[in-house]
């Protein structure tokens, strides 16, 4: 069972609790280098900081490309703390956080990476022949391969810090705390969809858009709890991101790449906000379910973790 993979650890609530202020920490330290960057270029434009009034004067000083590894910067700096708390505080296995299983499954990652890379690629093409009118082709190669790099690299790093949280340290921690499955599963849901709602695509569509990140997190706890491990939800997320940034941008979106295409139709929050919860969430899990032949829906969603196993209490010091 995923979730009592945490009994092979230390999993008294206060390291669970200080685990979540380090990885605050640790982000706050990482997002460093992006307030100084932003300073020294204000300074060398002979500007001050106080003349930026929010979020988006600071997201708009720096070059896309720069503002974008500034912005992903955090998240790897957020994803070590992690690991060291797991490591040292916890003395937890990276393995044990991530799967049941002996050892990480590959596979099962670049599947779900794939499933939703190809899935986007392949809606996102049609849409543009469909409606041409609503992108443009702003392909530099130059630009292009800097932010290639860039989120080869840091992407999989930002979307494996949120999942490693909430669908892996969270998950199991608040797991073997209740002693059941549904109620980590719809807090780290809740929760993970939460920390979106400052989004500019908030701002844009409106709050029904949380219905959407929250319903992501609850599709990403889902196959986690029902494949024991988080590998799905690691390829899921990082092939997400990865091709939104590659291959279409928006002025009203959280990442402002250097993308293949600009979206530059008028958002409206209509059903297709809803899509894909209602509709393509359950036809990657019916997919998923199907080739993995997951079994015992209602143990493995909403069934008791057992209690611990008898240890020597020494142990806990």
């Amino acid at each position: 069972m995923y979730i009592a993979q945490a009994y092979k650890s230390l999993y008294q609530p206060w390291r669970y609790l200080l685990g979540v202020v380090m990885v605050f920490i640790g982000t706050q330290l990482g997002s460093i280098p992006f307030v100084v960057a932003i300073f020294m270029k204000q300074s060398a434009e002979g500007g001050s900081m106080l003349e930026l009034t929010d979020e988006t004067d600071m997201l708009n000083i720096l070059d896309s490309n720069s503002t974008f590894f500034f912005m992903l910067l955090g998240f790897a700096v957020g994803l070590l703390a992690l690991f060291l708390w797991v490591k040292y505080v916890h003395k937890q296995s990276i393995t044990s956080l991530t799967t049941s299983r002996k050892k990480i499954d590959w596979g099962r990652f670049w599947f779900g990476f794939l499933l939703i890379g190809v899935t986007t690629t392949v809606l996102t093409v049609m849409d543009y022949y469909g409606n041409p009118d609503d992108y443009v082709l702003q392909f530099d190669a130059e630009l292009f391969a800097i932010l290639a790099v860039i989120a080869v690299i840091f992407i999989p790093l930002q979307t494996s810090m949120e999942e490693y949280l909430f669908r892996g340290y969270l998950m199991q921690g608040i797991g073997v705390m209740s002693r059941n499955r549904w109620l980590p599963l719809l807090i780290t849901s809740f929760v993970f969809g939460m920390l979106h709602y400052f989004n500019p695509e908030v701002d844009k569509l409106g709050n029904i858009v949380m219905v959407y990140y929250i319903g992501t997190g609850l599709f990403l706890g889902i196959i986690t709890l029902m494949d024991e491990g988080m590998e799905l939800a690691l390829g899921f997320h990082a092939g997400n991101n990865l091709i939104a940034a590659l291959l279409v941008t928006a002025d009203w979106t959280v990442f402002k790449t250097n993308s293949v295409f600009v979206d530059v139709s008028e958002p409206a929050a209509g059903f297709d906000v809803l899509v894909p919860v209602l509709v393509i969430y359950p036809i990657f899990i019916a997919i998923m379910a199907f080739r993995y032949k997951w079994k015992n829906w209602s143990e493995r969603l909403f069934g008791k973790v057992p209690p611990p196993p008898e240890r020597d209490p020494l142990e806990f010091l």
